[in-house]
């Protein structure tokens, strides 16, 4: 899977990962290969991506809106720290 992590401002992060899960408005989330379509709001939180080799990113975000369709994850964050 692809995904990018974008702000108002500038791309934060843009690659191949194996996992990524994220902060839903409802709790939170994981989302894998073959993942079904889904458009969700995110709430202030961690996003953990396990990137194709296994390791693991963790970014903080204070809100958004994730977009997951045909393996390609759009992230669209408020603000991000990473860490």
């Amino acid at each position: 899977m692809k995904i990018e992590i974008i702000t108002p401002d500038r791309n934060i992060y843009s690659g191949e990962v194996r996992s990524v899960r994220v902060p839903g408005r409802k709790g939170s989330f994981q989302v894998l290969k073959d993942h079904a379509p889904i458009i969700s709001t995110l709430d202030a939180g961690p996003v953990i991506i396990a990137d194709d080799q296994g390791a693991e990113i963790r970014f903080e975000i204070t809100g958004g809106v994730i977009e997951v369709k045909r393996n390609r994850i759009i992230l669209l964050a408020d603000s991000v720290t990473q860490g």
